[in-house]
């Protein structure tokens, strides 16, 4: 394998534009060989051609749709052959939808992008990541978690009823709890000595997140004039929880990304008995979604 086994390996979920693009780019400049997924084959090799300037290392692509389970699950085999360890895994695509949309598996694809496609990636990769001690998972989560005001797992895992754009914001937000309780609940399973898991609170950003929302291009536009919602401090979060090594012995936390401050799980989500139930609601929807 040669220099293939000399480089850490950091694999990125979303990094063709925004946090992840950003978070990408520092990783490769601290010596880390870049993965992503990636839905748009444009916009990867995009990203291919412009980390050629920060890395001498290849940069792996894996295509797949996080919306869809089998894709996830096929790109977290895919991404365990290729390497011989894996040091990083960051969860980082995330989708605001103001409408409903129903994938292919009939799931809602909001929640199945922002919840259940990285369930899915890091629990095919969770034997490599633990063959690789020390490595690290960092999931990016939002205070919009707090829109959140309800959770029943089982239910709403499935549910793919209609909603408006001022209802798709509790929504989106329950999928950022759901990723909070999920990293939380795998801190415990997981020996921290070997993996440890962490998730942020990246702040407000400036990217293509909302970007099925009417206007949403000007609007971005002038945000970055105005620079607000700099990605840049989203992406240091990201970074400094997949390297910094004041970090090294924390699992299970969520955390600002000004100044790294701790947060908490917001409530209804915090007791680990309903992290624990959705844990167990999302094994068995998973189960039920078996590779094609």
């Amino acid at each position: 394998m040669g220099c293939e086994m000399d480089r850490p390996v950091a694999v990125i979920t979303g990094a063709t534009s925004g946090l992840g693009r950003i978070a990408a780019f520092e990783l490769a400049r601290r010596g880390y060989r870049i993965g992503t997924v990636a839905r748009s084959r444009g916009k990867a090799q995009a990203l291919v051609a412009d980390l050629k300037a920060v890395t001498d290392e290849p940069v792996d692509v894996f295509h797949a749709d996080l919306g869809l389970l089998s894709d996830a699950r096929r790109a977290g085999e895919e991404i365990a052959a290729r390497y011989p360890r894996l040091d990083v895994l960051v969860n980082n695509a995330g989708l605001h939808a103001f409408a409903q949309r129903i994938t292919a598996e009939g799931l809602t694809d909001m929640t199945a992008v922002n919840y259940l496609g990285p369930f899915v990636l890091t629990k095919a990769l969770t034997a490599k990541l633990g063959a690789s001690a020390p490595a690290r998972i960092v999931n990016v989560a939002s205070e919009a978690a707090r829109q959140a005001k309800t959770i029943a797992p089982a239910e709403d895992l499935r549910r793919t009823e209609p909603y408006t754009r001022r209802e798709s914001m509790p929504l989106y937000g329950r999928t950022k709890l759901m990723t909070i309780m999920w990293t939380q609940e795998l801190a415990r399973r997981l020996d921290a000595d070997k993996v440890t898991v962490n998730c942020c609170d990246p702040g407000f950003n400036a990217t293509g997140l909302g970007r099925d929302l009417p206007g949403s291009a000007v609007l971005q536009r002038v945000l970055n004039t105005l620079r607000i919602g700099d990605p840049r401090k989203g992406a240091g979060i990201i970074v400094r929880l997949a390297t910094d090594p004041a970090f090294a012995g924390t699992t299970g936390g969520y955390f600002a990304a000004r100044d790294a401050r701790p947060l908490q799980c917001p409530e209804p989500g915090r007791d680990p008995r309903v992290q624990r139930e959705l844990w167990d609601a999302t094994e068995a929807l998973i189960a039920a979604h078996p590779a094609g």
